[in-house]
């Protein structure tokens, strides 16, 4: 099975989420780290609509300019989005994606679901 983790090594439930995903046998892992290679706005419409959330529901509030940028309250899914491909840290984290589905793996056994 091929598995797709967008991944901040920076952050502890995305290292323990590719530890899953790593020692999981039979799971061949692409890692993304965003970061470096920012998201696509096509990208996240599909992640959100195939893991059943908003572009609200996927804002990290903490440790962004979430607040700054006026985004906390937003109902406007549009400008949240393109804030995320701007920045690429105002989108939670991790997602993983597989044939099975897409996750926001917060916390991290909510890999498990998709494997």
């Amino acid at each position: 099975m091929k598995a797709t983790i967008w991944h901040n090594p920076d952050c502890g439930t995305s290292r323990k989420t590719l530890a899953i995903l790593q020692e999981t046998p039979g799971v061949d892992v692409t890692v993304i780290e965003y970061k470096k290679v920012p998201f696509e706005r096509t990208k996240l419409v599909q992640l959100f609509r195939d893991a059943g959330l908003s572009a609200r529901e996927a804002l990290r509030t903490r440790s962004s300019r979430a607040e700054e940028l006026g985004l906390i309250d937003c109902a406007d899914s549009e400008r949240i989005i393109a804030e995320m491909v701007r920045d690429a840290v105002l989108v939670e984290r991790p997602f993983v994606e597989t044939e099975k589905g897409v996750r926001l793996c917060r916390a991290q056994d909510r890999v498990h679901e998709i494997l």
